[in-house]
């Protein structure tokens, strides 16, 4: 899966399904794509909070894209979750897991912020799953022939989709380019409570579960 900012539930699960899980950052970067923001619920509606990013040639690889640092990102986002959640039954749990993040002065690129924010929330969810960075695995081939020489390379046996991969991956024959299986992933995201609104919110950061119910109820909702 390409790195993305505050995933929601489901990139969760997604994890929690595999033993290894690789960050695709050998990709072309998409300013307008869930790769560099995310919705959270502020006042009962949905808000995107969203990475400023340094500019950059057309087709430039996610691994590369910098953090724009011309605005104090780190400060509005901090105060626009505090305001969002600060007040929520479990707000200072879901603040005190970004808290680190939003405390760093130095240039970063995009994907260390992202992956790292990624893990970390995976840590905190009880998930002991592998990650790599598809640019440190060095394989090459486009689309699908990419994704199957990164699971021989990992020694995998088969590889775990997101749903909105189907259409490609079923184009590019990918069961009959080689001996790794292929399923794809079913997490439907299911209703709960949320802080102000006065009907359900969907495909949130998974920030929103974890702030209106805690850790412990986040770690059964991924499943």
């Amino acid at each position: 899966m390409q790195p993305t900012y505050l995933p929601w539930a489901g990139y969760f699960n997604l994890i929690k399904r595999v033993d290894k899980f690789v960050f695709l950052d050998d990709v072309q970067f998409e300013r307008q794509s869930w790769q560099t923001k995310n919705r959270i619920l502020l006042n009962g509606l949905e808000h995107y909070l969203i990475l400023p990013v340094s500019r950059c040639h057309l087709g430039e690889l996610i691994k590369n894209i910098e953090i724009s640092e011309k605005t104090d990102w780190r400060k509005s986002h901090r105060l626009t979750l505090r305001a969002a959640y600060g007040k929520a039954r479990y707000g200072d749990q879901a603040l005190s897991i970004l808290s680190p993040f939003f405390e760093r002065n130095s240039n970063l690129f995009l994907s260390n912020l992202t992956c790292e924010i990624i893990i970390k929330i995976s840590r905190e969810l009880g998930l002991e799953t592998d990650f790599y960075k598809a640019s440190e695995l060095q394989c090459d081939g486009k689309r699908s022939m990419h994704l199957v020489k990164i699971c021989e390379k990992l020694g995998c046996n088969e590889y775990f989709s997101p749903e909105g991969s189907r259409g490609y991956l079923l184009e590019d024959n990918f069961e009959k380019t080689s001996s790794i299986g292929l399923e794809f992933q079913r997490f439907r995201p299911k209703d709960y409570s949320q802080y102000k609104a006065l009907e359900f919110v969907s495909h949130l950061s998974i920030i929103d579960v974890i702030a209106n119910h805690g850790i412990e109820y986040a770690k059964s909702y991924i499943d």
